[in-house]
């Protein structure tokens, strides 16, 4: 099979595609036939080698297709089902083989890719908003990165939820498809710096909560703009890891929270991803959760995805396709 093989970490040119063998299929897995694979910062981060993995290995942790083959001790899946997953590296392949625990049947109104670019983000998006940091009708939540894969879909869940929500984005574009998921107000960070636009437009009074993916460049700037005993949601680092700090200022600031989540442990049982997986698909297929797939590589460029997603060249999901 051709898979994507990262041989040592890096920039987007340790992204290789070659001709291996196809996994080995043990008893609790499912050999997937993979159709549509969902391209993530997660996906960056181990390539660079930020988060560890043992070398060489395959990326990716997200996509969709069709069972080909279960192990004896697979019970929740059959060969045939379409289905999708996240978590567990191995996605840039033409096959995976996944513990069949962690895989998701996709409903039948739903198109094999979608489901590859809702199961991360929408999951993630979900947790975010209903569970790290609940939000309830009236509060008013700060979006980093409104117009990108993850923030399109926390503002229409977050919008759902009754909150206020206020977006950033870099460009006049990001900011109408902000607008468009139901972003009240968007600060476009390259022109203002969004601290004291957000400040503004909240009376000086601070936000709820903040989601914060960028990490670098965002961080000190949103602890300014919550409000006592705030809560800063930093869910990742676009542009590049938070430097260490003294947790005092968490103190001076209002007795700030700060949380740092992982989907991995908002997923943690069959119950709660059959649950957060259900919330999401089901959204979509009933049209209260609009997805925005930004564009669609083959396999084998790879490398380009990585850029146009590091290079915030991206409104919503990119995909790669087998």
């Amino acid at each position: 099979m051709r898979a994507i093989v990262v041989g040592r970490t890096g920039g987007p040119e340790q992204l290789t595609l070659r001709e291996i063998d196809k996994p080995v299929l043990e008893a609790h897995e499912a050999l997937v036939k993979i159709e549509a694979i969902g391209v993530n910062f997660i996906d960056i981060y181990f390539r660079e080698g930020r988060y560890p993995a043992a070398l060489p290995f395959i990326p990716g942790q997200e996509a969709s297709g069709v069972v080909e083959a279960v192990g004896k001790d697979a019970k929740t899946v059959r060969v045939g089902d379409r289905v999708a997953y996240t978590g567990g590296l191995g996605a840039y392949a033409e096959y995976a083989t996944v513990p069949a625990s962690r895989l998701v049947k996709i409903p039948d109104q739903l198109a094999t890719r979608d489901a590859a670019a809702a199961m991360l983000q929408g999951m993630t998006a979900h947790y975010l908003t209903r569970s790290t940091y609940p939000l309830a009708a009236g509060e008013t939540a700060l979006v980093h990165a409104a117009a990108g894969g993850v923030g399109l879909l926390l503002v229409q869940m977050a919008k759902r939820l009754g909150a206020h929500v206020i977006g950033t984005v870099g460009t006049d574009e990001k900011a109408a498809l902000a607008r468009d998921a139901g972003a009240d107000e968007v600060v476009i960070y390259t022109r203002e710096d969004f601290a004291p636009a957000v400040r503004r437009l909240m009376d000086g009074k601070g936000v709820h909560v903040v989601y914060d993916g960028v990490g670098k460049d965002t961080f000190t700037g949103g602890l300014n703009v919550l409000r006592p005993r705030g809560m800063m949601v930093l869910f990742g680092g676009a542009s590049g890891p938070v430097a260490p700090f003294d947790p005092m200022i968490l103190n001076q600031k209002g007795s700030l929270f700060l949380t740092r989540p992982v989907l991995a442990h908002y997923i943690a049982t069959r119950e709660e991803l059959e649950q957060r997986a259900g919330d999401v698909l089901g959204m979509i297929v009933r049209g209260e959760l609009r997805l925005r797939i930004d564009r669609e590589h083959p396999l084998g460029e790879a490398a380009q995805a990585h850029r146009d997603l590091e290079g915030r060249k991206t409104t919503g999901k990119l995909l790669l396709r087998p």
